[in-house]
């Protein structure tokens, strides 16, 4: 503590990253006014492409597409809560966190009920389609996570909170798009379900990982 404001360190003596406040607390810094920036650019991105995808997933009847376009839509949500907690205390901060990694699990939940359903009913989406918005998907959330990779590790958990969201959906994308192709090779409704899943599997270790860093940051602000 110097002046009576918070003092950004890299890492902390454990070698592990301190997700203290690096500059959002001085909403005139230069860096602060561009990390809003960018998050409110994710927020709009990530809302744009939700309507998108969750219209075709409806079409086709697609288990990986419904859970995509559903993170997309938690996406918005988060990126739209981490501008509003920029301004806010560390501990306060980290609470935040905590709720976004409560929120990271919504979209695993969905997927499972709806693989349910897709496992009692199995027909295979419409694989070029599938594969298509894949695509557009991932070119998305490429560009997120371009936009927020020098941000990764400041203000805490919510900014690591959307970085792991961008960095996870593009992963989940070239899924979707391999789905796609093998559901056009084989006419199985499998690949949809099989990468749906593993999509809530990946929100499920993120919500694990900005939950951690959510604790580790309350612990550091501790006086």
């Amino acid at each position: 503590m110097r002046g009576g404001q918070d003092v950004a360190e890299p890492k902390s003596s454990n070698g592990d990253y301190n997700f203290a406040m690096t500059g959002a607390e001085h909403p005139a810094d230069p860096a602060n006014s561009a990390l809003r920036g960018a998050i409110r650019f994710v927020a709009l991105a990530n809302l744009a492409y939700f309507g998108v995808e969750f219209a075709v997933a409806l079409s086709i009847k697609s288990v990986s597409l419904f859970a995509d376009s559903i993170d997309f839509l938690e996406d918005a949500s988060v990126n739209l809560l981490i501008l509003l907690g920029l301004g806010w205390s560390v501990k306060a901060r980290a609470r935040l966190g905590m709720v976004l990694a409560v929120v990271l699990l919504a979209p695993a939940i969905a997927t499972l009920w709806t693989a349910w359903q897709k496992i009692a009913a199995p027909t295979p989406p419409e694989p070029v389609l599938l594969s298509a918005t894949g695509l557009g998907a991932l070119a998305v959330n490429l560009t997120c996570a371009f936009v927020l990779v020098r941000f990764r590790h400041e203000s805490g958990s919510l900014t690591k909170a959307a970085f792991l969201s961008a960095r996870n959906d593009a992963f989940a994308n070239l899924g979707i798009v391999a789905a796609g192709l093998t559901t056009a090779a084989v006419h199985s409704a499998w690949p949809d379900i099989v990468v749906g899943l593993a999509i809530a599997a990946m929100n499920a270790g993120a919500a694990r990982d900005v939950w951690q860093a959510a604790r580790r940051e309350q612990r550091e602000a501790k006086p």
